[in-house]
Protein backbone atom coordinates (compact mmCIF):
# COMPACT_ATOMS: atom_id res chain seq x y z
CA UNK A 1 0.00 0.00 0.00
CA UNK A 2 1.25 3.50 -0.85
CA UNK A 3 1.91 5.61 2.27
CA UNK A 4 -0.56 8.45 2.59
CA UNK A 5 0.18 12.03 3.52
CA UNK A 6 -0.37 13.31 7.05
CA UNK A 7 -1.69 16.40 8.79
CA UNK A 8 0.72 19.21 7.89
CA UNK A 9 3.17 20.20 10.62
CA UNK A 10 4.06 23.89 10.22
CA UNK A 11 7.47 23.20 11.80
CA UNK A 12 8.46 20.54 9.26
CA UNK A 13 11.24 21.37 6.83
CA UNK A 14 10.10 22.45 3.36
CA UNK A 15 11.69 20.69 0.39
CA UNK A 16 11.24 22.16 -3.11
CA UNK A 17 11.41 19.41 -5.74
CA UNK A 18 11.16 19.96 -9.49
CA UNK A 19 10.07 17.19 -11.86
CA UNK A 20 9.60 16.92 -15.58
CA UNK A 21 6.97 15.38 -17.86
CA UNK A 22 9.12 13.88 -20.63
CA UNK A 23 7.37 12.48 -23.70
CA UNK A 24 8.77 10.29 -26.47
CA UNK A 25 7.78 10.32 -30.15
CA UNK A 26 4.86 7.98 -29.39
CA UNK A 27 3.47 10.26 -26.68
CA UNK A 28 4.50 7.98 -23.83
CA UNK A 29 5.62 9.59 -20.55
CA UNK A 30 8.81 8.66 -18.69
CA UNK A 31 8.63 7.40 -15.09
CA UNK A 32 11.55 6.54 -12.84
CA UNK A 33 11.47 4.06 -9.96
CA UNK A 34 12.82 5.14 -6.60
CA UNK A 35 15.85 3.04 -5.65
CA UNK A 36 16.40 1.05 -2.46
CA UNK A 37 17.61 3.08 0.49
CA UNK A 38 15.50 6.14 -0.38
CA UNK A 39 12.19 7.23 1.09
CA UNK A 40 9.26 5.51 -0.65
CA UNK A 41 11.63 3.06 -2.38
CA UNK A 42 10.07 1.06 -5.20
CA UNK A 43 7.46 3.66 -6.13
CA UNK A 44 7.34 5.30 -9.55
CA UNK A 45 7.65 9.06 -10.00
CA UNK A 46 8.17 11.78 -12.56
CA UNK A 47 11.95 12.25 -12.79
CA UNK A 48 13.62 15.28 -11.23
CA UNK A 49 15.13 16.33 -7.93
CA UNK A 50 15.67 19.02 -5.32
CA UNK A 51 16.00 22.67 -6.19
CA UNK A 52 19.19 23.93 -4.56
CA UNK A 53 19.43 27.38 -2.89
CA UNK A 54 19.84 30.06 -5.53
CA UNK A 55 18.71 27.84 -8.41
CA UNK A 56 15.72 28.61 -10.56
CA UNK A 57 13.30 25.67 -10.98
CA UNK A 58 14.17 25.52 -14.69
CA UNK A 59 17.91 25.34 -14.03
CA UNK A 60 17.46 22.77 -11.26
CA UNK A 61 15.32 20.53 -13.45
CA UNK A 62 17.72 20.70 -16.40
CA UNK A 63 20.63 19.82 -14.08
CA UNK A 64 18.78 16.94 -12.40
CA UNK A 65 17.64 15.38 -15.66
CA UNK A 66 21.18 15.58 -17.05
CA UNK A 67 22.63 13.95 -13.90
CA UNK A 68 19.94 11.26 -13.58
CA UNK A 69 19.13 10.47 -17.20
CA UNK A 70 21.99 11.86 -19.31
CA UNK A 71 19.73 14.07 -21.42
CA UNK A 72 19.73 17.76 -22.35
CA UNK A 73 16.35 19.44 -21.95
CA UNK A 74 14.34 22.53 -22.74
CA UNK A 75 12.07 23.17 -19.77
CA UNK A 76 8.61 24.51 -20.55
CA UNK A 77 5.59 25.74 -18.62
CA UNK A 78 4.53 24.65 -15.17
CA UNK A 79 1.83 21.96 -15.23
CA UNK A 80 1.00 21.91 -11.52
CA UNK A 81 2.69 22.65 -8.20
CA UNK A 82 1.61 20.18 -5.51
CA UNK A 83 2.14 20.90 -1.79
CA UNK A 84 2.18 17.61 0.13
CA UNK A 85 2.76 16.77 3.79
CA UNK A 86 4.91 13.77 4.67
CA UNK A 87 5.77 12.52 8.18
CA UNK A 88 9.17 14.25 8.19
CA UNK A 89 8.82 17.10 5.69
CA UNK A 90 6.55 19.35 3.65
CA UNK A 91 7.14 18.81 -0.04
CA UNK A 92 6.52 21.28 -2.86
CA UNK A 93 6.43 19.25 -6.10
CA UNK A 94 6.84 21.68 -8.99
CA UNK A 95 6.11 19.84 -12.25
CA UNK A 96 7.15 21.25 -15.61
CA UNK A 97 6.54 20.26 -19.21
CA UNK A 98 9.70 19.29 -21.08
CA UNK A 99 9.37 21.00 -24.47
CA UNK A 100 12.26 19.16 -26.10
CA UNK A 101 15.09 16.86 -25.11
CA UNK A 102 18.19 15.36 -26.67
CA UNK A 103 20.11 12.18 -25.91
CA UNK A 104 19.20 8.68 -24.79
CA UNK A 105 17.43 8.50 -21.42
CA UNK A 106 19.19 6.02 -19.11
CA UNK A 107 18.98 5.35 -15.38
CA UNK A 108 22.42 6.69 -14.47
CA UNK A 109 21.75 6.28 -10.73
CA UNK A 110 20.61 2.67 -11.00
CA UNK A 111 16.92 3.54 -11.22
CA UNK A 112 14.57 1.59 -13.46
CA UNK A 113 12.78 3.59 -16.15
CA UNK A 114 9.45 3.01 -17.88
CA UNK A 115 7.84 4.71 -20.88
CA UNK A 116 4.13 4.69 -20.04
CA UNK A 117 1.10 5.53 -22.23
CA UNK A 118 -0.78 8.39 -20.53
CA UNK A 119 -3.91 6.31 -19.92
CA UNK A 120 -1.87 3.77 -17.94
CA UNK A 121 -0.11 6.20 -15.59
CA UNK A 122 -2.72 5.74 -12.86
CA UNK A 123 -1.93 2.01 -12.64
CA UNK A 124 1.63 2.71 -11.37
CA UNK A 125 2.17 2.93 -7.61
CA UNK A 126 3.38 6.46 -6.88
CA UNK A 127 4.18 8.73 -3.93
CA UNK A 128 1.19 10.83 -2.80
CA UNK A 129 2.50 14.05 -4.37
CA UNK A 130 2.77 12.48 -7.84
CA UNK A 131 -0.82 11.28 -8.00
CA UNK A 132 -2.41 14.72 -8.52
CA UNK A 133 0.05 15.21 -11.37
CA UNK A 134 -1.38 12.18 -13.18
CA UNK A 135 -4.86 13.67 -12.81
CA UNK A 136 -3.68 17.06 -14.08
CA UNK A 137 -2.28 15.37 -17.19
CA UNK A 138 -5.37 13.36 -18.05
CA UNK A 139 -8.54 14.64 -16.37
CA UNK A 140 -10.70 17.70 -17.12
CA UNK A 141 -9.46 21.03 -15.79
CA UNK A 142 -13.00 22.43 -15.39
CA UNK A 143 -15.91 20.96 -13.42
CA UNK A 144 -19.32 22.46 -14.21
CA UNK A 145 -21.93 22.49 -11.44
CA UNK A 146 -25.35 23.11 -12.99
CA UNK A 147 -27.56 25.96 -11.76
CA UNK A 148 -31.24 25.72 -10.88
CA UNK A 149 -33.29 25.20 -14.08
CA UNK A 150 -35.77 28.02 -13.54
CA UNK A 151 -39.06 27.86 -15.46
CA UNK A 152 -37.86 26.40 -18.76
CA UNK A 153 -36.33 22.94 -19.01
CA UNK A 154 -35.65 23.47 -22.72
CA UNK A 155 -33.67 26.65 -22.04
CA UNK A 156 -31.66 24.88 -19.32
CA UNK A 157 -30.85 21.94 -21.58
CA UNK A 158 -29.88 24.31 -24.38
CA UNK A 159 -27.46 26.10 -22.03
CA UNK A 160 -26.00 22.74 -20.98
CA UNK A 161 -25.46 21.86 -24.64
CA UNK A 162 -23.69 25.19 -25.21
CA UNK A 163 -21.46 24.54 -22.20
CA UNK A 164 -20.55 21.10 -23.55
CA UNK A 165 -19.88 22.59 -26.99
CA UNK A 166 -17.55 25.11 -25.31
CA UNK A 167 -15.41 22.24 -24.00
CA UNK A 168 -16.78 21.27 -20.58
CA UNK A 169 -16.04 17.57 -20.06
CA UNK A 170 -16.99 16.96 -16.41
CA UNK A 171 -20.44 17.91 -15.13
CA UNK A 172 -22.21 17.75 -11.77
CA UNK A 173 -25.99 17.73 -12.20
CA UNK A 174 -27.43 19.60 -9.24
CA UNK A 175 -30.90 21.09 -8.65
CA UNK A 176 -31.80 20.83 -4.94
CA UNK A 177 -35.00 22.87 -5.18
CA UNK A 178 -36.64 20.90 -7.99
CA UNK A 179 -39.55 18.51 -7.65
CA UNK A 180 -38.36 14.89 -7.84
CA UNK A 181 -40.33 13.83 -10.92
CA UNK A 182 -39.29 16.88 -12.93
CA UNK A 183 -35.65 16.49 -11.88
CA UNK A 184 -35.57 12.84 -12.91
CA UNK A 185 -36.85 13.74 -16.39
CA UNK A 186 -34.42 16.63 -16.70
CA UNK A 187 -31.43 14.65 -15.40
CA UNK A 188 -32.18 11.83 -17.84
CA UNK A 189 -32.14 14.27 -20.75
CA UNK A 190 -28.98 15.95 -19.42
CA UNK A 191 -27.13 12.64 -19.09
CA UNK A 192 -27.97 11.83 -22.71
CA UNK A 193 -26.45 15.12 -23.86
CA UNK A 194 -23.35 14.68 -21.71
CA UNK A 195 -22.77 11.19 -23.07
CA UNK A 196 -23.12 12.42 -26.63
CA UNK A 197 -20.41 14.99 -25.89
CA UNK A 198 -18.23 12.32 -24.17
CA UNK A 199 -18.41 14.29 -20.92
CA UNK A 200 -18.25 12.61 -17.53
CA UNK A 201 -21.39 13.23 -15.48
CA UNK A 202 -22.17 12.93 -11.76
CA UNK A 203 -25.45 13.36 -9.86
CA UNK A 204 -25.36 15.48 -6.71
CA UNK A 205 -26.34 13.61 -3.58
CA UNK A 206 -28.91 11.16 -5.00
CA UNK A 207 -27.40 7.66 -5.00
CA UNK A 208 -30.57 6.00 -6.27
CA UNK A 209 -30.84 8.35 -9.27
CA UNK A 210 -27.14 7.95 -10.06
CA UNK A 211 -27.54 4.17 -10.06
CA UNK A 212 -30.70 4.38 -12.15
CA UNK A 213 -28.93 6.48 -14.80
CA UNK A 214 -25.63 4.59 -14.58
CA UNK A 215 -23.56 7.69 -13.82
CA UNK A 216 -21.27 8.94 -11.09
CA UNK A 217 -22.22 10.34 -7.68
CA UNK A 218 -21.12 13.61 -6.07
CA UNK A 219 -21.51 13.43 -2.30
CA UNK A 220 -22.37 16.35 -0.07
CA UNK A 221 -19.99 16.83 2.85
CA UNK A 222 -22.66 15.68 5.33
CA UNK A 223 -23.05 12.39 3.46
CA UNK A 224 -19.38 11.47 3.94
CA UNK A 225 -19.85 10.91 7.67
CA UNK A 226 -22.50 8.23 7.19
CA UNK A 227 -20.65 6.08 4.64
CA UNK A 228 -18.23 3.25 5.33
CA UNK A 229 -17.85 1.87 1.81
CA UNK A 230 -17.88 3.22 -1.72
CA UNK A 231 -21.56 3.80 -2.68
CA UNK A 232 -21.09 3.37 -6.45
CA UNK A 233 -19.29 0.79 -8.56
CA UNK A 234 -15.55 1.22 -9.05
CA UNK A 235 -15.99 2.02 -12.74
CA UNK A 236 -18.26 5.00 -11.97
CA UNK A 237 -16.81 8.31 -10.74
CA UNK A 238 -17.24 9.26 -7.09
CA UNK A 239 -16.61 12.80 -5.82
CA UNK A 240 -17.39 14.86 -2.73
CA UNK A 241 -17.60 18.43 -1.49
CA UNK A 242 -15.17 19.07 1.40
CA UNK A 243 -14.43 22.00 3.69
CA UNK A 244 -11.72 20.79 6.07
CA UNK A 245 -8.92 18.24 6.42
CA UNK A 246 -11.11 15.70 8.23
CA UNK A 247 -13.62 15.67 5.36
CA UNK A 248 -10.81 15.38 2.84
CA UNK A 249 -9.35 12.36 4.61
CA UNK A 250 -12.83 10.80 4.86
CA UNK A 251 -13.26 11.25 1.10
CA UNK A 252 -9.89 9.66 0.42
CA UNK A 253 -10.62 6.75 2.76
CA UNK A 254 -13.97 6.18 1.03
CA UNK A 255 -12.24 5.97 -2.36
CA UNK A 256 -13.41 9.22 -3.94
CA UNK A 257 -11.82 9.88 -7.31
CA UNK A 258 -11.69 13.65 -6.75
CA UNK A 259 -13.12 16.31 -4.46
CA UNK A 260 -14.14 19.97 -4.50
CA UNK A 261 -12.91 22.46 -1.87
CA UNK A 262 -14.00 26.05 -1.25
CA UNK A 263 -15.22 28.66 -1.23
CA UNK A 264 -11.97 30.30 -2.38
CA UNK A 265 -13.39 33.81 -2.93
CA UNK A 266 -16.69 35.58 -2.13
CA UNK A 267 -19.41 34.54 -4.55
CA UNK A 268 -22.27 36.53 -6.13
CA UNK A 269 -24.77 34.53 -4.05
CA UNK A 270 -22.80 35.17 -0.80
CA UNK A 271 -20.83 38.39 -1.41
CA UNK A 272 -20.37 39.12 2.31
CA UNK A 273 -18.83 35.72 3.10
CA UNK A 274 -15.06 35.80 2.87
CA UNK A 275 -13.46 32.95 0.98
CA UNK A 276 -10.70 30.81 2.47
CA UNK A 277 -8.13 32.09 -0.06
CA UNK A 278 -5.42 30.25 -1.94
CA UNK A 279 -3.01 29.77 0.97
CA UNK A 280 -5.64 27.99 3.05
CA UNK A 281 -6.56 25.91 0.03
CA UNK A 282 -2.92 24.85 -0.41
CA UNK A 283 -2.71 23.92 3.30
CA UNK A 284 -5.73 21.63 2.87
CA UNK A 285 -4.21 20.23 -0.34
CA UNK A 286 -1.23 18.98 1.70
CA UNK A 287 -3.29 16.55 3.76
CA UNK A 288 -4.40 14.17 0.97
CA UNK A 289 -3.29 12.95 -2.44
CA UNK A 290 -6.68 13.32 -4.16
CA UNK A 291 -7.24 15.54 -7.18
CA UNK A 292 -8.95 18.67 -5.82
CA UNK A 293 -11.01 21.27 -7.68
CA UNK A 294 -11.16 24.76 -6.21
CA UNK A 295 -14.59 26.40 -6.17
CA UNK A 296 -16.11 29.71 -5.17
CA UNK A 297 -16.00 32.96 -7.12
CA UNK A 298 -13.65 31.52 -9.74
CA UNK A 299 -13.41 31.93 -13.51
CA UNK A 300 -11.75 29.71 -16.11
CA UNK A 301 -8.99 32.33 -16.18
CA UNK A 302 -8.13 31.35 -12.58
CA UNK A 303 -6.84 27.95 -13.75
CA UNK A 304 -3.14 28.88 -13.68
CA UNK A 305 -3.43 30.28 -10.15
CA UNK A 306 -5.33 27.17 -9.07
CA UNK A 307 -2.66 24.88 -10.51
CA UNK A 308 0.08 26.88 -8.74
CA UNK A 309 -1.60 25.91 -5.44
CA UNK A 310 -2.06 22.24 -6.29
CA UNK A 311 -5.59 22.24 -7.69
CA UNK A 312 -6.74 19.90 -10.43
CA UNK A 313 -8.68 22.83 -11.81
CA UNK A 314 -11.65 25.12 -11.32
CA UNK A 315 -15.21 24.12 -10.43
CA UNK A 316 -17.93 26.70 -11.00
CA UNK A 317 -21.58 27.33 -11.73
CA UNK A 318 -21.95 30.73 -13.35
CA UNK A 319 -18.61 31.10 -15.08
CA UNK A 320 -18.82 27.69 -16.80
CA UNK A 321 -22.54 27.88 -17.65
CA UNK A 322 -23.01 29.11 -21.21
CA UNK A 323 -25.97 31.45 -21.08
CA UNK A 324 -27.46 32.63 -24.37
Amino acid sequence: MVPESRTPNPQSRVVHVVAGVIRDARGRILLARRTEGRDLAGLWEFPGGKCEPGETPQAALSRELHEELGIETEVGAQIICVPQAYPDKRLILDVREIRAWRGSARGLEGQALAWVPPHKLASYAMPPADRPVVAALGQPEHYLVTPEPGDSDDAWLAALSRSLAAGVRRVQLRAPGLAEERWQRLATAAVKRCRAAKAEVLINGDQALAQQLGVGLHLRAAQLRGLRERPVAAELPLAASCHDADELRAAQQLGCDFVVVGSIKPTPSHPSVLGIGWEAFAALRESVSLPIYAIGGLEPSDLDEARRHGAQGVAAIRSLWATA
